[in-house]
Parts: structure tokens; sequence; C-alpha cells
């Protein structure tokens, strides 16, 4: 590990004025740690954000909750307001990581995960997201979790978060500050494709610090159902995940949300078939159809054409026991 200076600022505007190029912010560090220890990314200035007022969750005048950065995801978790009102996201992100873990990541730092793409991790191989122009040595080489949707020549990696994924599915909303003041990303424009930049992940600039994640107050609480599926029972990362969340009339959809993991450089939606599904009824036909249309255009590579086959399944599945959480057949 490199040395590094370090500050712990007590404001947020101070730890915005700190902020460089070559700075990072830190909270729980379960990731950022990690790829410090690897040499894989060398800041010159760590600024502790802990000592922020950003570890509350509050109401929001429209009836949604805002989360403050550094609410812990155990307490994000097990928060009576998310376990009710928010089921998808409790789900979510107890099935991430490890009690340990989850004890010590941030809400904040769980959006800002770096991919688990083994060659991003070993600093001997060419990653073009470690460094630019270097290469891409997962798309000829064993690539079996990685991305089928929205990857490119440059990178093929997958974002790693369960969190993001139940986000991603109730359209949460990204409050972060910089020096140019403050403002909002909607969730789904928050991470990026990779395209020709991929050492980009998300659309935040050096010197923006995430102060919260709002929800809206729709939290599809009684329909929605986060299904991963993993090669083991718990401390691992999806191949597949799901997040799916119905308002449903009796039998017929009113709305539906889908969201995908393990598939993309970001959490994955396709607004055309969660529009097709509006309208219909609910059964294992309807569910069949849509993941059929949600897959229709994946992308497999040489050894990860069963995620297709396994997110056809894990959606009509995840529909599924969506629709039953309320009673529905």
């Amino acid at each position: 590990m490199n040395p590094f200076q370090y500050s712990k600022p007590d404001t947020v505007q101070a730890a915005v004025d700190l902020s460089s190029p070559v700075s990072r912010f830190i909270a729980g560090g379960t990731n950022l740690l990690d790829l410090m220890k690897e040499n894989l990314t060398r800041p010159e200035h760590l600024i502790d954000i802990t000592g922020l007022p950003l570890a509350d969750l509050s109401e929001t005048p429209c009836g949604g909750v805002m989360i403050g950065a550094l609410v812990s995801n155990a307490d994000l978790a097990w928060h009576p307001w998310i376990q009710r009102r928010y089921p998808l996201l409790s789900q979510a992100i107890l099935a991430g990581a490890s009690p340990q873990l989850r004890n010590m990541a941030s809400t904040g730092g769980n959006l800002l995960q770096r991919t688990r793409c083994y060659y991003f991790y070993d600093a001997n191989v060419p990653c073009n997201k470690r460094r630019p122009g270097s290469g891409c040595p997962a798309r000829d080489g064993l690539n079996r979790m990685h991305a089928i949707f929205g990857a490119s020549e440059q990178c093929v990696a997958t974002h790693p978060s369960d969190m993001c994924v139940a986000l991603a599915a109730l359209e949460a909303v990204v409050h972060v500050i910089g020096r140019g003041g403050a403002r909002t990303i909607e969730f789904a424009d928050f991470h990026r494709l990779p395209g020709d930049a991929p050492e980009r992940d998300n659309q935040l600039a050096d010197d923006e610090l995430i102060t919260a994640i709002e929800l809206p107050a729709a939290g599809f609480a009684q329909h929605s159902h986060y299904l991963k599926i993993r090669d083991r029972a718990s401390y691992a990362f999806a191949l597949v995940s799901v997040a799916a969340a119905l308002e449903l009339d009796g039998p017929v959809i009113r709305q539906a949300r889908l969201a995908l993991g393990g598939v993309a450089h970001k959490p994955w939606r396709d607004r055309a078939v969660e529009s097709w599904l509006t309208g219909q009824t609910v059964s294992r036909e309807t569910f069949t159809a849509a993941a059929d249309a949600l897959l229709q255009n994946a992308e497999p590579l040489e050894h990860n054409a069963f995620k297709v086959r396994l997110a056809r399944r894990a959606v009509v599945r995840a529909l599924s026991d969506a629709a039953l959480v309320g009673g529905q057949a």
C-alpha cells in the first residue's frame, strides 16, 4: 500500500473542498481498502467522511424516504420503514455480502463498488477499466461471470451490487454535492455502460460526494421480490439476480418494474418490457413472455450463454413470487 494523506472533515462542505482527482472519500472502506491493498487504486489523499451528519433516515414531504449516505447496509436492511414499505430493498441488501460487511458498508459506498471481474483484480494482466487502452482479456478469456447486456469491445464487466438492483427497480434518486453545488441524479442515469470509457463507472465528478439516496413513495410493499442466483448460498456475487415489483388490481398488472443484476455494467432494465406487462393478467404465460422479450437481445460470450437461460427462469420465478406475496395466484 502506498503512503497517503489522511483528513477527517466535520462538515460536508469541508469534505468537498478537500477533494481532488487524486483523493478518495472513504466511509466503511469495504471495497476501497481491498483495491488499495491490491495496488489497483492509489489515492494520494483519503478523506474520511464518517464524522459527517449523513447517517439518518427521514421521511420526505411526498411520502418517500431519504436515506443518508452513511447509513450502514445492516441498519438500512433492518429499519422498520424499509422492511415495511420497501421490502424489495431489504431483501436485496440481506442477499449480499456477509453480516460483518453489511455492518461496515455504507449506503453511499454501495453505489460506488467496483466490478469483481477477476481480470480487473489481477494487476499483472491488461484491463481497460484499470488501464484504459491496455485491452480486455475477458472478451476472449474466461468470461463465465461477465455481461450479456450493454457490453462493449472495451469492457464486459458486470456491476456487483445487490442493493443497486433493487434501487433501480424502485427508481431511487441519488443526491450529490460538489464544488458546483448540489444536484440529483436519477438512479437509471447514475451508473454508466462501459462504451469507450470503461474506467468510468458512474456520472460523479471527482469533487462530488453522495449525500443521500431518496426513495419515492411507491415501494411496491405488497408485491415485490428479490431473487439472487449464485454459485454458493452466501458471500457470493450474483450470476443473475432479479428485482421484480408489481402493482396489481386483482389479477391485472397496473405497473411493473424489473431490474436485473449480474448481467451488465449497471443494473439492467427494459422499459418496453415493463410497459408491455402493464394491463396484462398475472399468469405464468404472461411472465414467460416478458422474460423472453427481456432476453431476446442478450449477447452472451463464449462461457456465459447459460446466463440467458438462467435469467429467463429467474425472471419468471421472481415475477411469480412477487405476484404471490399479496395473495394473488
